[in-house]
C-alpha cells in the first residue's frame, strides 16, 4: 500500500512540476509581433502565437510586424516635376509592414535584425530612396492637373511602381496627404524645367485673370444698367406717388377743414352748456360751503361756550378747594390756639389755687400786721400780671406775624431759587452743588429768625424772672408762679419757632433735592445726548469706512476680472494652432480692411458733400433740372462744362465753323431742330446711330430722308463749301 501511495505522490509532484514548468517557460505573443526561437536545429522557428522557450538551449527574439508609416515630403525647389514641367509640393505617406509569413520574417531578421526591423529610422533609410524614385517616376508621367483629378490612379501607379519586392516587407497602402502647386517664389528661373513651368503657369493664370476681369466688368455693367433702369422706374413711381399724395392731402385738408368747423361749432355749444353747468355747480357749491361755514362757526361758538363753562367750573372748583383748604388750616390753627389757651388757663388756675392757698396761709400767718403789705403786693401783682399778660399777648402776636412773614419770605425765596434753577437748565453738576449749598444757606437764614426770637423770649423771660425775684423777694411763691407762667409761654414760643424752622428746613431740603435731581437728570440727559451723537458719528464713520471698503472691493474685483480675462485671452492665443492663429490674423486684417473701407467711404461722402455745397453756391441762381446722378456726378458735370467751353472756344476761333453755322449762330435757324430732323430719318434704334459714319449718315439722309431733311442737308453742305472757299481765298 505504501509504495502505491508513494508512487501517486511522486506522480502528482511530477505533474505539478510539469505545470509549473509550462507556466514558467511558455511565452505568449501579442498581435502584431512575431517570435523567433533559435533551437538546436539548423533553421530558427517562427511563431505568431507562442511556444515553450527553455533557457540555455533556446534563444527567443521578438519582432514587431505591425504597420509602420513612412512619409515622403517634397516641396520648394525639390518639389515633384510633372509631365507639363510644373513643379508640385507633395506629401505622401506609405504604410509598410513585415509580411506575416515565416520565410519573410526570417528574411527580415537575418537581413536587418529583429530590433532594427521595427525602427522607424531604419525603415526610412531602407525605403526612402526607393519610394522617392517611384514618386518622381509616376509624377513625371502625369500632368499637374491630372494629379488632382486622378488621385486614385496616381496612388495606384505609385504602389505598382514600388512593387512587392521589399526584402520581406509588404506595402499595405499609400495616401496623398498634401498636394499643391509650388509657389513661383520657390522656383528657379535658371532651371529649364522651372522656366517652362513658370511660363505655363503665367500663361494659364493670365488667361484666367483676363476672363475673371471680363466677368467682373460685365457684372458691373449689368448691375449699373439695372440700377439706372430701376432708378428711372423709382423716380416715375415717386412722381406718381407725389401726385397721388398731393391730391389725397388736398381732399383730406378739405374734409378736415369741414370737420374742424363742425367740431368747433359743436365744441362751442358744448362749452356753453358745460360753462352753464359749471356756474350752477359752483353756485350750489358756494351755497353749501356757506352753510358748512355757518355750521362750523356755530359749532365753534358752542364749543368755546362749553369750554368757557367748563373752565369756569374748574376755576370755581379750584377756588372753593383753596378756600376750603385755607378754612381748614384756619380752623386747625384756631383749634390749636384754643387748646393752648385752655392749657394756659388750666395752668393759671392751678397756680392761682396754689397762690390762694399760700396766700391764705400767709394771711393767717401775717394776720393783720401784714395787711397793708399784702394789699400793696396785691396791687403790684395785678399790675405786673396784667402787664405781663399784655406783653405776652403782644409777643405772641408778633411771633406769629414774624413766623408768617418768614414763611412767606422762605416761599418767595424758594420760588425765586426755583425760577433761577429753571433758567439755568444747562448748568453742570458743580452749579447744582452750588445751588444746593445756596439752598442750605437760605434754609439757615429762614430758620434763624425763629431761633433768634426764641432766644430773645428766653432772655426776656430770664430778665423778667430776675426782676420779679428782685421786686418780690418777700413773695417768693407768687414770683415763682409768674416765672413758671412766663417760662411756659417762652417754651411754647420756642417750640413753635423750632417747628416752623424745621418745616422751612424740610421744604428747603426737599426743594434742594428736587433741584439736584433735576440737574442730575439734565446732566444725565446731556450726557446721553452727547453719547448718542458720538454713537451716531461713530456709526456714520463706520458706514463710510464700509462703503469705501465695498467700493475698493468692487474696483479690485473689476480689475481682477479684467486681468483674468486678459490672462485667459493670452493663454488662449498661446494655445492656438498655427492654422488657427493665421485664421485669426486674417480675420483681424479683414476687419481692419473693412474699417479702412468704411473710413474711405466716409471721406468720399464728405468730399461729395463739400462738392455739392460748392455746386450749390455756384449754381444758386441758375435754373437747372438735374435727374439722377451718383458719387461721380461732380466729375461728370465738370467734364460737361469743359466740353461746352471747348466747343465755344473752337467755334469762336474757327472761321469755317462760324460760316458753316452762320444761320444757327444768328438765330435764323435752330440747331436742335435741324439735328432732330436729321436724326429722325435714322429711325429710333440707338444701335443704328452708333454704327453710322458721317458719310453713311449723309448718304442715308439723301436717299431715305424727307424733303425737309434733304433741304437741310443741302444747306449744310453748301454752307461748308462756302466756308471752305473763303478759307482758300484767304
Amino acid at each position: 500500500m505504501e509504495p502505491i501511495i508513494f508512487a501517486i505522490v511522486i506522480l502528482a509532484v511530477v505533474i505539478l512540476g510539469l505545470f509549473a514548468m509550462f507556466a514558467k517557460f511558455y511565452r505568449k505573443i501579442e498581435q502584431g509581433h512575431a517570435l523567433i526561437v533559435n533551437t538546436l536545429r539548423a533553421e530558427p522557428e517562427v511563431t505568431f502565437t507562442g511556444r515553450m522557450v527553455y533557457p540555455i538551449i533556446h534563444k527567443a527574439e521578438l519582432m514587431d510586424i505591425s504597420v509602420k508609416t513612412i512619409e515622403i515630403d517634397r516641396s520648394g525647389n525639390e518639389g515633384l516635376i510633372c509631365r507639363d514641367n510644373i513643379r508640385a509640393d507633395i506629401k505622401v505617406k506609405f504604410f509598410v509592414r513585415v509580411n506575416k509569413t515565416a520565410d519573410d520574417v526570417l528574411k527580415v531578421a537575418q537581413g536587418i535584425g529583429c530590433a532594427r526591423a521595427s525602427n522607424h529610422e531604419t525603415l526610412e533609410e531602407l525605403f526612402s530612396a526607393k519610394f522617392s524614385e517611384a514618386l518622381k517616376t509616376v509624377g513625371k508621367s502625369m500632368d499637374f492637373v491630372d494629379l488632382y483629378q486622378a488621385r486614385d490612379n496616381f496612388r495606384d501607379q505609385i504602389v505598382s511602381q514600388i512593387g512587392n519586392d521589399l526584402s520581406g516587407y509588404v506595402l499595405e497602402d499609400a495616401a496623398i496627404d498634401f498636394l499643391e502647386q509650388t509657389p513661383l517664389s520657390e522656383l528657379d528661373a535658371n532651371n529649364i524645367l522651372d522656366a517652362q513651368g513658370i511660363k505655363k503657369i503665367t500663361e494659364l493664370t493670365a488667361v484666367e485673370h483676363v476672363r475673371t476681369n471680363e466677368l467682373r466688368r460685365n457684372e458691373e455693367m449689368q448691375i449699373k444698367k439695372k440700377n439706372v433702369e430701376t432708378q428711372e422706374a423709382l423716380l416715375e413711381l415717386e412722381r406718381q406717388q407725389a401726385d397721388a399724395t398731393a391730391r389725397q392731402q388736398r381732399e383730406i385738408a378739405s374734409v378736415r377743414a369741414r370737420e374742424e368747423a363742425e367740431t368747433a361749432k359743436i365744441q362751442a355749444e358744448e362749452r356753453t352748456k358745460s360753462e352753464t353747468a359749471r356756474l350752477l355747480a359752483e353756485q350750489s357749491v358756494s351755497v353749501q360751503q356757506e352753510n358748512v361755514q355757518r355750521e362750523k362757526e356755530a359749532a365753534e361758538n358752542n364749543r368755546k361756550r362749553a369750554v368757557a363753562v367748563e373752565e369756569e367750573k374748574v376755576i370755581r372748583a379750584r377756588d372753593l378747594e383753596i378756600v376750603d383748604r385755607e378754612k381748614e388750616v384756619t380752623l386747625q390753627r384756631i383749634e390749636k390756639d384754643k387748646a393752648v389757651e385752655v392749657q394756659k388757663k388750666a395752668i393759671a388756675d392751678v397756680i392761682r389755687e396754689r397762690i390762694v392757698v399760700e396766700r391764705t396761709v400767709a394771711e393767717q400767718e401775717e394776720a393783720i400786721k401784714e395787711l397793708r403789705v399784702v394789699a400793696e403786693a396785691e396791687r403790684t401783682k395785678k399790675s405786673v400780671v396784667i402787664m405781663a399778660e399784655g406783653q405776652a399777648d403782644e409777643k405772641m402776636v408778633l411771633d406769629l406775624k414774624a413766623a408768617e412773614t418768614q414763611e412767606k419770605r422762605a416761599r418767595h425765596k424758594a420760588a425765586e431759587e426755583l425760577t433761577l434753577a429753571d433758567a439755568k437748565l444747562k448748568v453742570a453738576e458743580r452749579e447744582a452743588e452750588s445751588k444746593k449749598r445756596e439752598a442750605e444757606g437760605v434754609e439757615a437764614i429762614s430758620a434763624a429768625p425763629g431761633l433768634a426770637a426764641a432766644k430773645v423770649e428766653i432772655a426776656t423771660a430770664q430778665a423778667k424772672l430776675a426782676s420779679f425775684e428782685a421786686e418780690a423777694s418777700g413773695k417768693e411763691k407768687l414770683g415763682l408762679a409768674d416765672v413758671h407762667v412766663r417760662q411756659a409761654d417762652a417754651d411754647a414760643i420756642l417750640k413753635a419757632g423750632q417747628a416752623d424752622a424745621q418745616v422751612i428746613e424740610a421744604r428747603s431740603q426737599a426743594e434742594a433735592a428736587g433741584m439736584r435731581a433735576k440737574f442730575e437728570a439734565e446732566a444725565s440727559g446731556k450726557e446721553k445726548l452727547g453719547l448718542a451723537e458720538v454713537n451716531v458719528r461713530t456709526a456714520d464713520a463706520e458706514a463710510t469706512l464700509k462703503s469705501g471698503q465695498a467700493d475698493a472691493q468692487v474696483i479690485e474685483a473689476r480689475f481682477g476680472a479684467e486681468a483674468k480675462g486678459l490672462h485667459e485671452k493670452f493663454e488662449a492665443m498661446k494655445a492656438m494652432s498655427p492654422e488657427t492663429r493665421d485664421h485669426e490674423e486674417f480675420r483681424m486684417r479683414l476687419e481692419k480692411s473693412h474699417i479702412e473701407t468704411l473710413k474711405g467711404i466716409d471721406a468720399q461722402t464728405s468730399i461729395a458733400k463739400e462738392q455739392a455745397e460748392v455746386l450749390g453756391t455756384a449754381l444758386a441762381n441758375a435754373k437747372i433740372d438735374i435727374v439722377g446722378g451718383q458719387g461721380d456726378y461732380f466729375d461728370s458735370f465738370v467734364r460737361s462744362l469743359s466740353v461746352g467751353k471747348g466747343i465755344d472756344g473752337v467755334i469762336s476761333k474757327s472761321n469755317a465753323l462760324q460760316v458753316a453755322f452762320k444761320d444757327q449762330l444768328s438765330g435764323e435757324r435752330d440747331v436742335v431742330k435741324d439735328l432732330r430732323d436729321i436724326v429722325g430719318a435714322l429711325g429710333s434704334s440707338s444701335g443704328e446711330v452708333q454704327n453710322l459714319s458721317v458719310a453713311a449718315l449723309m448718304n442715308r439722309i439723301a436717299s431715305d430722308g424727307s424733303e425737309s431733311q434733304k433741304s437741310a442737308l443741302r444747306n449744310l453742305v453748301a454752307t461748308f463749301r462756302n466756308g471752305a472757299a473763303g478759307e482758300v481765298a484767304r
